[in-house]
């Protein structure tokens, strides 16, 4: 199985738009970050978590050219609004692409595209089938077995994702219950949403996204959704405890 980081960044990206700190006017490509998104590719199956605003340009990145099925972990803007790009799978492959999402996901998607809903089949709109993901049960496409894992992000409820049950993958979280935690304890790859070094009122910490990655003891830990205020990607990574580090646009993983 191989996992390709599309997009490390927050919900703005990196560089931020006019700023003009030491990490947005960076020359390290390693400081530049698209909106968070990983690609899932085994021998049979691709998935893609997330259909951020930058989608098409990190479709065209990856030269990926087949996608079985997207994830969604949440509704916010930077997580689904390149959903409109999927119709180039869908007139390259000839079929619908499966979506998952919570029912409150779907709920915002179908009101964020009303024009793939509403029954008017309007030449050259996405064709999705929706699939409602149940919290409390695994469920597979293709070779590749996927658990949920709800997580808070603020009060609005996130979901995570193990796969294969050796890559758990979560972003958007400041708060994991015990029960849910306990699904990602001795993962082999764990990879973690870590904002600033401050506190923040919907996004783990660096300290606290360490903190929980300490907890649950994986073998390796990649920290994502990384905004300008963390700092340059060379001098954060030197500073994290052994097995853990930044990702970064393009880093790829094979499990």
């Amino acid at each position: 199985m191989k996992i390709t980081f599309l997009g490390t960044g927050t919900s703005q990206g990196v560089p931020l738009i006019a700023c003009k700190c030491k990490v947005c006017i960076s020359k390290n490509i390693l400081d530049k970050r698209l909106r968070t998104s990983v690609l899932i590719e085994t021998k049979s199956t691709t998935i893609v978590i997330d259909t951020g605003p930058d989608f098409r340009q990190q479709m065209l990145r990856s030269k990926t050219k087949k996608m079985d099925a997207v994830l969604f972990t949440h509704s916010h803007k930077d997580h689904i609004a390149g959903l409109d790009d999927i119709r180039a799978f869908n007139y390259i492959l000839q079929k619908p692409i499966d979506v998952y999402a919570s029912l409150e996901t779907q709920k915002e998607i179908k009101r964020e595209f009303p024009y793939i809903f509403n029954g008017t089949n309007y030449p050259g709109i996405p064709q999705i089938n929706l699939h409602k993901i149940n919290i409390k049960k695994k469920f597979t496409i293709g070779d590749v077995e996927i658990e949920p894992i709800e997580v808070l992000h603020h009060k609005m409820p996130v979901l995570g994702f193990k796969i294969n049950n050796v890559f758990t993958y979560i972003t958007d979280a400041n708060y994991i219950d015990e029960k849910q935690f306990a699904k990602i304890i001795n993962t082999k790859v764990l990879v973690l949403n870590a904002l600033r070094h401050e506190k923040h009122v919907s996004h783990f910490s660096l300290n606290e996204a360490i903190a929980v990655a300490t907890k649950a003891n994986a073998k390796a830990t990649y920290f994502t959704h990384i905004s300008h205020q963390l700092g340059l990607h060379n001098a954060i990574n030197k500073s994290l405890p052994k097995g853990m580090q930044l990702a970064y646009d393009g880093l790829q993983l094979h499990l």
